[in-house]
C-alpha cells in the first residue's frame, strides 16, 4: 500500500523536474501512460509498531526426562519403569510481530531425576542431575489465522524453537557401576557429570485472557535431545523432556495491531491520480509555450530610440483654500513635478501666474490675494528647489480673469510658457 502510495507521489516530483525543453517535455508527457484506475483487494492488514506487544512471562510446573532404561537390555524383565517427576521454573519475554506471528525466548530450568537400576539393583536406582535450558520459539496464534484476528478470551498457539542445555551433577543415587564397566559387556563406559546439548523443542500453548494486560496460560512442550544428554550414550539415539507448565504472560503496553485496508484510500489515490493528469496536461501546455517561443529565436534586435527632450510646460497648477495664499501639503507635488520639469529643460522658461475667485472679497483685495499666491509658488520653486528666477515670470489677475467657470476652482496658480 505504501509503496503504492510514494510511487504516485513520484510522479508529480518527477514532471516538476523533466527538462525544459519542448521535445523533451512533450516526450515525456506523450510516453507516460496517463493514472487514471487503482483497484484493492479489500482486506484488512494487520501490524505491529516494534514498540507494543511485547510481553513476559513468569510459568512454572514439572518435567520428566526419558532417558536409556537402564539394565533392559541385559536383565530382561528386571527394568524399573517408574516417572520420577520434578519441579521446572520459567521465564521468558517475547514480542506478537503481528496478531498471527510471535516470537519468544524462554529459559527453564530445575532438577532431573530418571530411573536408572544397575546390576547391582535390577529393579530400583535412579539418577538425577540440574539442568537449564534456553530456547527461541516461534509462535502461531492459530484462531487468529484461522478465524480472523479478535482479542478472544481463549486461544491455541503451537510453537517450535531451538536452543541450548546445560546439565551438570549428574549422579547415581543407586550404588555406581565402577568406570570403566559396561553394564553389559564389561567394556569401556565412562559416566560424565555435565553435558553441553542443542535440543530442538515444540509444544502446545493455552492461553486464556484474563485482561487487556494479563493473560493466564497453560503450556505442554517436549524437549529432544542427542543420546549424550544424560551423560551416557546408550539405547535410544535420541532422548527427551516432556514439560507440562502453567503462569502468566504480562502485556506491556496491552495489545495494539495498527489495520490498513487498501481500498479506505481510493478516493485519496484517485485525487492524487486527477492531480498527477493535471500536472501532465500542464507539462504539455508549457512544452508548447517554449516550442512556439523557440520558434521565434533570434530574437529581433532592440533598437533603443533616441531620447526627445520635452519642450511643452507640465500642465500642473497649485490649489490654495479661501482667503489663504498658503501652499496646502497636498499641492507641493505639482511644485516638484514643475521643479523637475524646469531642471529637465534648463533652456526654457515659465510664468506663474495667480487668481482669486471673484465671488468673495473686492476686486482690489483679490488681486493682493492672487499675487501674494503667485509669489508663494515662486518662492518654493527658488528657496526649495534650487531653480533660477530669472526663469520664472511672475503675474497675477486677481480676479478680473476667471480661467473656470466653477469659482472656487480659481483660487489657483497656473504655470503657463511666457
Amino acid at each position: 500500500m505504501k509503496t503504492k502510495l510514494y510511487s504516485l507521489l513520484a510522479l508529480p516530483a518527477a514532471a516538476m523536474f523533466a527538462p525544459a525543453t519542448a521535445t523533451a517535455q512533450e516526450a515525456f508527457v506523450d510516453e507516460a501512460v496517463s493514472v487514471t484506475e487503482y483497484t484493492c483487494d479489500n482486506t484488512d492488514h494487520y501490524f505491529s509498531n516494534w514498540r507494543n506487544n511485547w510481553f513476559i512471562q513468569l510459568n512454572a510446573g514439572v518435567n520428566q526426562p526419558f532417558v536409556e532404561r537402564g539394565i533392559e537390555m541385559t536383565a530382561p524383565g528386571h527394568a524399573v519403569d517408574r516417572k520420577k517427576m520434578t519441579a521446572t521454573y520459567g521465564i521468558g519475554v517475547g514480542h506478537w510481530f503481528s496478531p498471527y506471528l510471535g516470537m519468544r525466548i524462554t529459559a527453564l530450568g530445575g532438577a532431573l531425576h530418571w530411573d536408572n537400576p544397575t546390576l547391582a539393583d535390577p529393579n530400583n536406582g535412579w539418577t538425577k542431575a540440574k539442568h537449564v535450558n534456553v530456547n527461541a520459539e516461534l509462535m502461531w496464534d492459530m484462531f487468529n489465522s484461522i478465524a480472523g484476528p479478535k482479542d478472544r478470551v481463549f486461544s491455541i498457539v503451537p510453537f517450535v524453537g531451538i536452543g541450548g542445555d546445560y546439565t551438570w551433577n549428574i549422579y547415581s543415587a543407586s550404588k555406581p557401576i565402577a568406570a570403566g564397566t559396561n553394564i553389559a559387556t564389561n567394556e569401556g563406559v565412562h559416566m560424565k557429570t555435565n553435558s553441553w546439548t542443542l535440543p530442538v523443542s515444540a509444544g502446545l500453548q493455552f492461553r486464556f485472557r484474563l485482561s487487556q494486560y494479563v493473560d493466564f496460560f497453560a503450556e505442554a512442550r517436549a524437549s529432544f535431545y542427542g543420546d549424550n544428554w544424560n551423560g551416557c550414550a546408550y539405547g535410544d539415539p535420541v532422548e527427551a523432556n516432556v514439560a507440562v507448565l502453567g503462569g502468566f504472560n504480562i502485556n506491556i503496553g496491552g495489545r495494539k495491531y495498527e489495520r490498513i485496508n487498501q481500498c479506505n484510500y481510493v478516493s485519496q489515490i484517485a485525487a492524487l491520480n486527477n492531480e498527477v493528469n493535471d500536472l501532465r496536461a500542464q507539462l504539455l501546455e508549457s512544452g508548447q509555450r517554449v516550442a512556439a517561443l523557440e520558434s521565434q529565436l533570434p530574437c529581433p534586435e532592440v533598437v533603443v530610440a533616441e531620447q526627445v527632450t520635452v519642450t511643452s510646460p507640465l500642465l500642473a497648477t497649485v490649489r490654495f483654500d479661501l482667503n489663504s495664499a498658503e501652499i496646502l501639503p497636498t499641492e507641493q507635488v505639482n511644485i516638484y513635478n514643475m521643479a523637475e520639469w524646469l531642471k529637465a529643460n534648463p533652456d526654457q522658461n515659465v510664468t506663474v501666474c495667480g487668481y482669486a475667485d471673484k465671488d468673495t472679497g473686492t476686486s482690489s483685495y483679490n488681486m493682493e490675494l492672487s499675487k501674494k499666491r503667485a509669489d508663494a509658488v515662486v518662492s518654493e520653486l527658488v528657496n526649495t528647489y534650487g531653480i533660477n528666477a530669472d526663469r520664472l515670470n511672475v503675474k497675477y489677475d486677481g480676479s478680473d480673469v476667471q480661467p473656470y467657470s466653477t469659482n472656487d476652482w480659481n483660487r489657483i496658480v497656473i504655470f503657463t510658457q511666457p
